[in-house]
C-alpha cells in the first residue's frame, strides 16, 4: 500500500508545503507516481521524512541535514556546535528569567540595569537614569561595585544629597561634601571601589567621560554637582597629602606632587 503526499504529511506531523520544500531542497526523494499522475510514497519515504522532522526539532539547521545524517566525523562536528549554541541559549533563558524574577517578586525595575535588584528599585528617577547611562560605558566590576553601595540601607546624607535644592548655599554643599568625603574613605579599603574612569571603563576613554559627565549634569542639580566637585577636591588633596607622606617615608620628598594624580575620577551617585 503508498500513501499520497497529504497522508504522507499527516503521518510524520508535517504540512503539506513542507514536504514539497524538502523536496525542492532535494531532502526528500520523489516517489514513483501512479498512472494517474498521484505520487505514491512508501514506509521508505515516512521514514526519511521522519528523520528529517527529527533533526530539524533538534535545531539542525536544513542545510546541513545531508551532512548528519551521513552520520560521519564532520557531522559531528555540527552537532558539538549545535550542542554548544543549545547551551548558550539556556544560560541566557535562564538569565533573563532571574531578572524578570526580579522584576516579579522583589519588585526591581524594570528600567535599571540587570542584577541591581529591588533596593535600587526605591532610587529617585534622576538616580536611576544615571545608573542606566553609567551600565553603557562601566565595565561589569565596576557596575558590581555600584550595586554593592546601594545593597544597604541609603543613610541621611544620601536622602539630603537627593533633597538638596538647586540653591542650595555653599557651607551646605561643603558640610555634605565632607560627609560624603569620610563615607568614600571607608569604603576606599576594598580595592575595587572605582576611582578611576579609565581602569572602569569598557569603552574608549573619552567616550566614556563624556557619557559620565553628560548624566551627571543632565541628572542633577547644580548645588549637588557642587557637592560632587568639592567631594571630588577633597579626595584629590587627600591623595595628593597621602603620597608626600608615602615618599617621605620612603625617602622621596623631594618629588614633585603638584600634578594630578587621578585626573579622571567618578563618583557613582550619592553614598547610601
Amino acid at each position: 500500500m503508498t500513501w499520497s503526499t497529504r497522508q504522507l504529511a499527516e503521518l510524520a506531523g508535517t504540512t503539506l508545503k513542507t514536504v514539497r520544500h524538502y523536496h525542492r531542497l532535494g531532502l526528500l526523494e520523489e516517489p514513483e507516481r501512479a498512472p494517474s499522475g498521484y505520487k505514491r510514497y512508501d514506509v521508505r519515504h515516512l521514514v526519511r521524512l521522519m528523520g528529517i522532522r527529527r533533526l530539524t526539532d533538534l535545531g539542525v539547521p536544513l542545510s546541513d541535514i545531508p551532512t548528519v545524517a551521513a552520520a560521519d566525523e564532520r557531522s559531528k562536528e555540527i552537532l558539538r556546535v549545535l550542542d554548544a549554541e543549545l547551551a548558550a541559549n539556556i544560560e541566557r533563558q535562564q538569565h533573563m528569567r532571574r531578572q524578570l524574577a526580579a522584576i516579579l517578586e522583589d519588585g526591581a525595575s524594570l528600567d535599571l540595569p540587570a542584577d541591581f535588584g529591588a533596593a535600587a528599585a526605591s532610587l529617585p528617577r534622576p538616580q536611576q537614569d544615571l545608573l542606566v547611562a553609567y551600565s553603557s560605558v562601566l565595565t561589569p566590576t565596576a557596575m558590581s561595585v555600584i550595586r554593592d553601595q546601594y545593597a544597604h540601607p541609603r543613610d541621611d546624607i544620601a536622602e539630603e544629597f537627593e533633597r538638596l535644592p538647586a540653591d542650595a548655599p555653599e557651607d551646605v554643599r561643603r558640610r555634605l561634601a565632607g560627609h560624603m568625603a569620610a563615607e568614600v574613605r571607608a569604603k576606599r579599603a576594598d580595592p575595587s571601589f572605582i576611582t578611576d574612569l579609565d581602569a572602569a571603563s569598557r569603552r574608549n576613554g573619552a567616550l566614556t567621560r563624556s557619557v559620565v559627565t553628560q548624566a551627571l549634569v543632565a541628572f542633577y542639580n547644580e548645588a549637588q554637582l557642587g557637592v560632587l566637585r568639592h567631594l571630588h577636591a577633597l579626595l584629590e588633596q587627600e591623595e595628593a597629602d597621602g603620597s608626600v607622606e608615602r615618599d617621605e617615608r620612603d625617602g622621596k620628598g623631594e618629588q614633585d606632587h603638584s600634578g594630578d594624580p587621578h585626573p579622571h575620577r567618578v563618583t557613582p551617585g550619592a553614598t547610601g
